[in-house]
């Protein structure tokens, strides 16, 4: 790939607390390998980068969606009629589980995301549990469901991370799975890292990890099979941990502790360990998890859209939890709103301001979240690292007059306008190149909904 140089009006720098006007940015195979501030000020001399490609508005690194279920995209705007929870939320979202097969669920998931792409999202960690046919039953390749998530992001111009999820019973008492759930299961964690350890594409713009879907997902006893096995392969693995305190209670009455209690006593905390939402985490749940450098990914916008609750963002943060960020069901793909969110539900929660400074809300959704997926040589505009470039408007009606810095407070998806992957363009002047997204999701969501 031969030399590509952008010229950035304003961008966002590694440690810096506020963007730099007039960068000068150099790639080539897919690396940055300049980052240069003009000096002056103001537009550059006639003759400073004239083959630039100019970037008006503000580039950041690529952002990263730590948290994803691309299947539960089709549930967006359907599941709000009368009162309920989670639990309730629950049933219309195994109806889509039940419906999808290998090639339904690429389809959906590559209009999911090419719609993350439009968001400025360069990659997805993708919590991945349909594994089987319906009714449970292995495809005659196991992880045909992984290899089409594989192939979707390949086609919608992002990178994955595959966080295969061990969900082998319906709750913390070992109840065995039925219905929908059965097609989830693998029977038990020796099976499921015989599955996974089968899989191993090749393809450069993915990589492995693991997960645990729950406490509830798998018996104690087999924590550690999941956790050994990521460890050994020096993997990324994420888990569900206290989303609702019903999960709690329940974890309580059958072990006597907490999830995450539960969760450090069998090996599973850790620095390449990441928590998914820890809405209801105890004192000493967030002593144990930032002792232990586990990162946490926030998902706000599903929190309030499942009424899980607003966990306690700064006190996680102050103990050592490095945060990344996640739109998780897809209520929402906008990772600007899912940023600010984490200060302002933090508002909610305290009735005070002033928690979160713009440039840690930034590396949540940039530097943290890629490495929280296996990315550490991305989510920043650093030579070396890998060349993935957002661009944002500074003149939309949402953003006009607002400075720079205080993009992550005014800007929405809406506003991103260009978006290169590892050096290539995969959108431009806020379209994808190769995806008609809307006509596509509208499509893939007609197959598997009634």
């Amino acid at each position: 790939m031969p030399l590509t140089r952008w010229l950035a009006e304003y961008a966002w720098l590694p440690d810096h607390a506020e963007p730099t006007p007039d960068v000068l940015i150099e790639a080539t195979d897919g690396r940055l390998t300049a980052v240069t501030p003009l000096t002056g000020g103001g537009p550059p001399t006639a003759g400073v980068a004239v083959d630039a490609v100019r970037l008006p508005g503000l580039t950041l690194p690529g952002l990263a969606n730590a948290h994803s279920h691309a299947f539960h995209r089709a549930l967006r705007g359907r599941t709000h009629a009368g009162r309920g929870d989670f639990w309730s939320w629950r049933d219309p979202m195994y109806a889509v589980a039940a419906r999808l097969d290998p090639d339904s669920y690429l389809a959906l998931a590559r209009a999911a995301y090419a719609e993350m792409a439009l968001a400025g999202i360069t990659c997805v960690g993708e919590f991945h549990y349909l594994h089987h046919g319906p009714d449970g039953t292995r495809y005659d390749d196991p992880n045909v469901m992984s290899a089409a998530l594989v192939e979707a992001a390949a086609h919608a111009g992002i990178r994955l991370t595959l966080l295969d999820a061990a969900y082998l019973t319906a709750g913390v008492d070992g109840a065995e799975l039925t219905g929908p759930q059965r097609r989830f299961g693998d029977g038990d964690a020796l099976r499921w890292a015989e599955r996974v350890d089968a899989f191993r594409p090749a393809d450069g713009h993915v990589r492995r990890g693991a997960a645990i879907h729950s406490v509830r997902a798998v018996p104690a006893g087999q924590l550690a099979t999941v956790a050994g096995w990521a460890d050994r392969h020096g993997l990324p693995l994420h888990a569900h941990v206290s989303e609702q305190p019903a999960e709690n209670d329940a974890c309580r009455a059958v072990h006597g502790c907490t999830p995450t209690r539960l969760l450090a006593d069998h090996g599973v905390l850790g620095r390449h360990t990441t928590a998914v939402h820890a809405t209801h985490p105890t004192a000493a749940d967030v002593t144990l998890l930032g002792d232990s450098r586990t990162g946490v990914c926030l998902c706000p916008t599903t929190e309030r859209d499942l009424a899980d609750g607003i966990g306690p963002a700064r006190r996680i943060a102050e103990a050592g939890s490095p945060l990344s960020l996640g739109s998780d069901s897809h209520a929402v793909v906008d990772l600007f709103e899912e940023a600010r969110a984490v200060e302002l539900d933090e508002r909610l929660r305290t009735r005070r301001r002033g928690h979160f400074a713009a440039a840690e809300l930034f590396d949540a959704a940039t530097v943290t979240g890629h490495a929280a997926l296996g990315w550490g040589d991305a989510g920043r505009l650093a030579v070396g690292d890998r060349a993935d470039l957002v661009t944002v408007r500074l003149d939309s009606a949402r953003t006009a007059g607002v400075p720079p810095v205080g993009v992550f407070f005014a800007a929405t998806a809406a506003d991103v306008t260009q978006v290169v992957v590892d050096g290539r363009t995969v959108v431009a002047d806020g379209r994808h190149l190769t995806v008609d997204v809307p006509t596509e999701l509208q499509d893939a969501i007609a197959e598997v909904v009634s």
